[in-house]
């Protein structure tokens, strides 16, 4: 039985890391990211790495609604029945709300939420049909704790978590699971340059993990939030 995981923003940080999680486990793959020279070098290694699972991909920018739409487009050519979804596309600029520029907000708003929102939209009414599937939205501590300089990232972040509980609600009727995932500090590609040692970051592969075994629960059970810190304490 093929099994397909679709993660948008596949090709860095913790999308990566679900992508390799589930691939080891034998699903399909479909992504996007906005480089496709990323996508070409996620395709290449996974493939090579899990001889049975294929990548599919496309070049997009989940922002815009255009780019989103052709995505969307691609994935529905391909006629593929969805297992797990997982909205991971995001964005983080860092400012006070005083201070960022106004265009962060809405910047953040369609690469955090909007891009979720229309994802799921176009999606979930098959899982809905079948009346099984996982969807999971990488949400942030940010999404439950805001913090200076968290800004219109922190605005966005809780928007998302607002949607999840909603979703969760609305498909629960249908056996639908849907997961909330809260990070904390994840050592990807938004800490870069930080004078801070790895030790005080979560691994994106613990994230992933902690999603797999989300999913492989019985259909009579869902976790509704997976809440993951550093060790240490948060990064203020």
């Amino acid at each position: 039985m093929q099994r397909y995981i679709l993660v948008t923003g596949g090709t860095k940080g913790i999308g990566r890391a679900v992508i390799e999680q589930f691939a080891k486990e034998g699903f399909h793959i479909l992504t996007c990211s906005r480089n496709e020279k990323d996508l070409q070098k996620l395709k290449l290694e996974i493939e090579q790495a899990y001889t049975f699972s294929k990548v599919f991909y496309q070049e997009a920018d989940l922002s815009e609604k255009a780019s989103l739409d052709r995505f969307v487009a691609y994935v529905n050519e391909l006629g593929v029945k969805l297992d797990v979804l997982v909205n991971n596309s995001g964005l983080y600029v860092p400012g006070t709300i005083l201070d960022e520029p106004e265009e962060a907000l809405p910047h953040m708003i369609s690469t955090n939420v909007y891009s979720a929102y229309y994802i799921t939209k176009a999606f979930a009414p098959g899982m809905v049909r079948r009346r099984s599937g996982h969807i999971f939205n990488i949400c942030s501590t940010a999404s439950i704790v805001p913090y200076i300089n968290g800004g219109s990232y922190c605005i966005s972040k809780f928007a998302l978590y607002g949607m999840t509980q909603v979703l969760r609600e609305e498909m629960k009727e249908h056996r639908v699971k849907v997961t909330a995932v809260i990070p904390g500090a994840t050592f990807t590609a938004s800490w870069e340059g930080v004078d801070l040692p790895p030790e005080r970051f979560i691994k994106p592969e613990d994230v992933a993990s902690a999603i797999y075994n989300a999913y492989t629960l019985s259909e009579n059970s869902v976790v509704e939030e997976i809440l993951i810190r550093p060790q240490l304490g948060d990064l203020n």
